[in-house]
């Protein structure tokens, strides 16, 4: 059993003020009670803030020499702890050990910080603007609320570069991710950070989160999660009007030109909207595919399942865990009943859980078609192994519906040539737009339009969004 209770504040774990409630701990592979959390409150906010904001001006002032040392020292003991990062992401949220939490989950994370230490001589830290001398200096103190669906990405992700711009900072992790959460804290101890840079409170995100983001003492406030949380924050960092950085939802949109190899194109977004079990605010989970191929796109789709196994995730064979926590499968449990209610052809799938899993929140991978975009699994995000397809006219048919969404965080295109895909890429509303099959790219932006957030994370403009920029006039 694991009892995490302590907070990390000015270079120590301590107790809470007072503990407000407890958060168990599960394994969703096995229903099994693995731990305890415990909740503190705004009191221990308030400790952390302070702390980080007396740290503020000596690291703000230090070099970029002394932090680029801190962040390749917080690499080198990521490294040291990867084995137990993977087996905590492994046991929280269900990610098969093997084919998941050691190939991403945890790999990603150390290449937030690695990218950030490549950044630093990139990145123009002073220059001249006409008559001005224009410096980018730290924003100040940041308040980080990460999700559990990624977790040590979304906290790297922005701790590595709010280090390298000078920043201190308090985070809190999801309560889903408590495990991963308290490894990072341990590996931040380990690397010698300097007292109050970096802070790790636990607590209820809808009772520590609003206080966080409304503290007169933050200056910048970064949240990656739902959509609704990304308006209670703005709403609470309004009255202090300071920067808020958001990365929420997605419905992404994979559109299948009619030129596109259709079995590469087919399995590629199969397989990609069922990794980390559909848990990814970016996955393609809209798959928009021409008129008179549909019943072949089908039948591919669902023959693309074959390489999915759902299984337990310390099963070297396993491709697919379980949904991380209890609360995310009866959501999804719920969206795809409501889908099978309003009409939707199911293909594969469906209620409950997969054949020969009796406990645990494994969900069977599900692929509907449907008629137009307008159906509710098309339009509602699921973060689950859950597929939509949905057939276009012509070309611009396809756009029409992939620009159709309250979201816009990422889109897919996958043409007979890179050229056409991109021709169709750049007509979609998205942050960012994958072609014919692309990866990540560390290095560049990462975030969304309209409901899917503000502002930018990864790379160049990750960093950015932690400074700002002071410009001197008169200077000769």
């Amino acid at each position: 059993m694991h009892t995490i209770q302590n907070h990390f504040i000015d270079g120590s774990w301590v107790p809470s003020v007072a503990v407000s409630s407890t958060h168990p701990i599960v394994n969703p592979a096995t229903e099994e009670l693995i731990g305890e959390l415990h909740f503190g409150g705004t009191a221990d906010v308030d400790k952390a803030v302070q702390a980080a904001r007396k740290a503020f001006p000596a690291f703000a002032s230090s070099t970029l020499q002394s932090r680029v040392d801190l962040l390749k020292a917080i690499l080198a003991e990521y490294e040291k702890r990867f084995d137990d990062l993977a087996q905590a992401v492994s046991a929280e949220m269900g990610a098969p050990l093997e084919r998941i939490a050691k190939t991403a989950q945890v790999p990603i994370g150390m290449g937030h910080f690695q990218t950030a230490i490549a950044l630093a001589d990139e990145i123009e830290w002073e220059s001249r603007r006409g008559g001005a001398l224009v410096s980018r200096e730290a924003a100040g103190v940041c308040a980080l609320i990460t999700p559990w669906n990624w977790p040590l990405n979304q906290i790297s992700c922005k701790v590595a570069p709010a280090l390298l711009a000078g920043c201190t900072m308090v985070l809190k992790p999801s309560e889903y991710a408590a495990l991963s959460g308290q490894i990072f804290g341990e590996i931040m101890e380990a690397a010698g950070v300097p007292p109050g840079v970096f802070n790790l409170v636990w607590g209820s995100g809808p009772e520590i989160g609003p206080h966080m983001a409304s503290h007169p003492e933050v200056d910048v406030v970064s949240l990656t999660g739902s959509t609704a949380a990304g308006a209670s924050v703005s709403r609470s960092a309004a009255d202090t009007i300071k920067r808020v950085s958001l990365e929420l939802g997605g419905k992404s949109p994979n559109i299948l030109l009619d030129d596109a190899p259709l079995e590469a194109a087919v399995t590629k977004g199969v397989m990609h909207l069922m990794n980390n079990s559909g848990q990814s605010c970016n996955a393609p989970s809209r798959m928009l595919v021409p008129e008179s191929k549909l019943a072949e796109v089908e039948k591919l789709a669902v023959a693309a399942l074959d390489n999915i196994k759902v299984g337990d995730p310390q099963d070297a064979n396993t491709t697919t865990g379980p949904l991380a926590n209890g609360r995310q499968f009866e959501r999804v449990q719920s969206l795809i009943e409501r889908a099978e209610a309003d009409g939707a052809k199911k293909l594969v799938g469906g209620t409950g859980r997969p054949d020969g899993l009796d406990k645990g929140f494994f969900v069977k991978p599900t692929i509907f078609s449907v008629v137009d975009n307008k159906a509710t699994i098309a339009r509602q995000e699921v973060f689950g192994p859950v597929l939509t397809l949905i057939p276009y006219r012509d070309e611009a048919h396809a756009i029409e519906m992939a620009n159709d969404t309250e979201y816009g965080l990422a889109a897919y295109v996958y043409g007979g040539s890179i050229d056409r895909a991109r021709d169709v890429g750049r007509h979609i509303r998205a942050g960012q737009v994958l072609l014919n099959g692309a990866g990540p790219d560390l290095q560049a932006p990462f975030g969304g339009f309209k409901q899917s957030g503000v502002g930018r994370e990864w790379g160049l403009a990750g960093v950015e969004e932690f400074t700002e920029l002071r410009a001197i006039l008169g200077v000769e």
